[in-house]
């Protein structure tokens, strides 16, 4: 069973599901998308990717080939094919996109304690110094 997550970047949802087969996030190219861009439409954020993705297809990038489609629960209920990339390519995604958003999306993408990996790193230290002090104790 695959994990779903969805993180918010200044309001705008960003969908992720975890593939235990491969061991990895994949995200939802259209939020990302809209979440740069702050664009709340579905069709300008449709038509933005259609067109980048046939610029980057004419120009042999390989963020276009590293794209791949999950079923994603869409607002209105129905799970519809969605365009995913894993964690690197959505930061070549972000790094692609003309825009000033698109460092501070990458920032919290990358760093924030928000973010799915800043998450598990807090979880992590916070284990670790429970672990610690239990050790002391028994010391």
């Amino acid at each position: 069973m695959n994990k779903i997550s969805i993180r918010f970047y200044k309001d705008h949802k960003v969908r992720a599901v975890w593939d235990e087969e491969h061991n990895q996030w994949w995200f939802s190219v259209l939020d990302i998308v809209g979440a740069i861009n702050q664009q709340d439409d579905h069709e300008k954020n449709r038509n933005y990717w259609k067109y980048l993705k046939a610029k980057l297809r004419k120009e042999k990038n390989e963020l276009v080939s590293a794209t791949t489609q999950l079923k994603l629960t869409a607002t209105d209920g129905k799970k519809y094919n969605t365009d995913v990339i894993g964690q690197v390519d959505v930061e070549k995604l972000a790094k692609i996109i003309p825009n000033n958003q698109a460092t501070a999306f990458l920032d919290w993408f990358t760093y924030s304690d928000n973010t799915i990996d800043g998450r598990s790193k807090k979880r992590l230290i916070r284990s670790s110094k429970v672990i610690w002090w239990q050790i002391r104790m028994w010391a």
